[in-house]
């Protein structure tokens, strides 16, 4: 139900903007979750944004360099990836959570789009 798209290949220090959208019903008054994993590793937090977009949370790994917005008139949940380095390769994957509380936590996500990959070379 959530189609993330924009994930590529790109060099050190470059940037990309993924973005999500749901494919059929608006996900009103839900918070939004950005998450990735490495190769070879679990699947971790990234970014969390709460449906005023007035609120937003990050892994500590991405600080400052991600940043997770949302236009809810498109329905659509952006996170903009800049000075990427190699180790934010992974796949990353949009999620939409009716809680706003423990939204870090992947359990707390319902829904999920199907992933984009992101390369980051050196």
């Amino acid at each position: 139900q959530l189609q993330a798209s924009g994930g590529g290949s790109v060099l050190t220090g470059g940037s990309l903007r993924l973005s999500c959208a749901p494919s059929g019903r608006p996900f009103s008054g839900y918070t939004w979750g950005w998450f990735r994993r490495p190769p070879g590793k679990e699947r971790e937090f990234v970014a969390t944004i709460n449906w005023s977009g007035g609120h937003t949370d990050y892994a500590d790994s991405v600080k400052g360099r991600f940043t997770i917005s949302r236009d809810n008139a498109k329905n659509t949940v952006y996170l903009r990836m800049n000075s990427l380095t190699p180790e934010d390769t992974a796949v990353y994957y949009c999620a939409a959570s009716p809680s706003t509380v423990g939204v870090t936590a992947p359990g707390r996500y319902d829904y999920w789009g199907q992933g984009t990959l992101v390369t980051v070379s050196s």
